[in-house]
Order: C-alpha cells, then sequence, then structure tokens
C-alpha cells in the first residue's frame, strides 16, 4: 500500500559548507551486514547532491516547484540528517563510510589507499563517474577555479581513483545509456545552493535532472538526491528522495544518514558496506 506524502516534498541533495566543528551525527540502526534479498539492481544511479539547506528550506517552499514536484513522485526520507558540519566530511562520509578525520573544508585532502564507493564498484567490474560543475579539466585536483570547490568533490581525494573519474559536468553522456553504474552530479557553488538561492538550485534541478528522470522511468535507473548538510543548525536535517521505477513512491520517516546512503547503494550492487555503512542497514522499504 502507497504510504501518504506530505503535500510538497522534494528531491535528494547533498552539499553544504556551513562553519565548522560540530559533532557527528550516530548513524542509524546497527545491524548485521550482508546484501538483503528483494533489493532492485538499477542499470544506473545517478545522486545529486546540493548544499546547505535545511529540509524545511526546500519542502513545501514556492521557490522550489520542481524539487516539490519530484518528492510528489518520490520516496521522501522525512527524518534524514547529515553526519555533522561542514560539509567537506560529509561528502567523504556518503563516498567512502568515513570522515577520515576531516572536520572542516580545507584543501587539499590527500588520502592514499583509502577504500571508496568509486574504488569498489571499479574493482567489481561496474563504473563510476565524478561530475562536478565548473571543473576545468578533467583530473584536476586543485582547490578552486570559478564555482567549482575542491571540498565538495570526494573522489578527488584518493590517489587510487582514476583521474578518468574525475569529470566536469559537460563531460556528463548526452545519451543517458552510457552512463557509469553510479555518477555523482555536484553542481557549482551558485547551482547547490550555497552561494545562490533556494529558486536558482531549483531551476538547475529542472534544467539538468528533469530528461534523465523521464529518461530512467523506462529505464530501470534511479535517482537519488540529497544535501551535505543543513544551514548549520544542530539538528542537520536534510532533504532526502529517492525516484526511479522501482521506487514506492510516499513519505518514510526512518532515520537516514549519508553512511545509510552509501550502504544502500552499495546493497544494490553486491557490495560490502565500507566503515560506518558497515554500522547500518540499507534501505529495502521503498523498493516495489
Amino acid at each position: 500500500m502507497k504510504r501518504s506524502l506530505p503535500a510538497l516534498v522534494l528531491l535528494l541533495a547533498l552539499t553544504g559548507c556551513g562553519s565548522g566543528g560540530h559533532p557527528p551525527r550516530p548513524s542509524p540502526p546497527v545491524a548485521a551486514t550482508g546484501s538483503p534479498a528483494g533489493l532492485p539492481r538499477p542499470d544506473h544511479v545517478v545522486i545529486v547532491i546540493f548544499e546547505n539547506k535545511a529540509y524545511e528550506q526546500i519542502a513545501g517552499n514556492a521557490a522550489a516547484p520542481y524539487l516539490n514536484g519530484l518528492a510528489a513522485r518520490a520516496a521522501v526520507f522525512t527524518d534524514a540528517h547529515a553526519v555533522t558540519h561542514p560539509s567537506q566530511p560529509n561528502y567523504l562520509a556518503l563516498f567512502s563510510g568515513s570522515t577520515h578525520g576531516v572536520t572542516d573544508d580545507s584543501c587539499p585532502v590527500r588520502l592514499t589507499g583509502q577504500p571508496s564507493l568509486a574504488r569498489q564498484l571499479l574493482d567489481a567490474g561496474l563504473s563510476f563517474g565524478g561530475y562536478s560543475e565548473d571543473l576545468p579539466a578533467a583530473g584536476y585536483r586543485g582547490c578552486s577555479q570559478g564555482g567549482y570547490a575542491a571540498k565538495h568533490n570526494p573522489w578527488a581525494d584518493f590517489d587510487n581513483v582514476p583521474a578518468a573519474a574525475n569529470q566536469p559536468l559537460t563531460a556528463l553522456p548526452g545519451d543517458n545509456a552510457r552512463l557509469p553504474t553510479v555518477s555523482v552530479i555536484v553542481p557549482n557553488i551558485c547551482n547547490d545552493m550555497h552561494d545562490c538561492s533556494v529558486s536558482n538550485g531549483d531551476a538547475w534541478a529542472r534544467a539538468h535532472l528533469d530528461g534523465y528522470l523521464r529518461w530512467a522511468d523506462s529505464h530501470n535507473s534511479l535517482l537519488l538526491v540529497t544535501f551535505d548538510e543543513d544551514d548549520d543548525g544542530p539538528a542537520n536535517h536534510i532533504f532526502t528522495v529517492a525516484a526511479g521505477p522501482m521506487v514506492r513512491p510516499g513519505s518514510y520517516p526512518e532515520p537516514v544518514d549519508h553512511f545509510r546512503l552509501l550502504r544502500t547503494v552499495e546493497a544494490l550492487y553486491g557490495l560490502a558496506p565500507l566503515g560506518q555503512a558497515a554500522r547500518t542497514t540499507p534501505v529495502t522499504d521503498v523498493w516495489w
């Protein structure tokens, strides 16, 4: 039975650059590892991360008509929270199951031989692509350029993730069938709502996500939208949604954080959970 959905809700976004030092939230619920039966195996997953807006600044906000329209046909996680403040450790948590001791947005971060979702996928014969708006060139590992900020690009921190996986948004395939198994898309610091308005980010979402979502409906593909953190508040309550043909739309009040999102993506492809993702369970109740 479909669950009721709040009148207006929204997509997944995962960004933010608040000012420092809040302690990490405990990850929801501890459980045994392993890939549960009955999970879908999407042909593609696209994860989009926005920045620094609380759940209440997106859900029901007339300035975000596209994201709220998306939420109306998505699984909306109403108790989703970032792991900590500021931005950078949250990106690392979602990408690798650990903040690696990073507590600020300083650059560069250089991690040697550390596991990550990208490395897992590649080692399993699958594929990964990270697409950052305004990244000046494929493989770029500098700290900033125009609207690009390395603190929002965790795959650039890992020495065992190929440079070819670190791409500008302009390299996103025009043919969705050519997308990697898992793609992570990060808008620039205006379009992710960090430096600009909710309405600006919502317009970007419509322009860049709607075509993929319409295609995904008939191509066994999944869209996840989340935020890296809220507006530096103690609750760190963020808007997070999942949409696609395998998703049962509705409002889901279960606890979700970046570690649990990672655990869920890993479980979809039978990958072992990394770091703190092993201390939680994949989301299993939103699938048809």
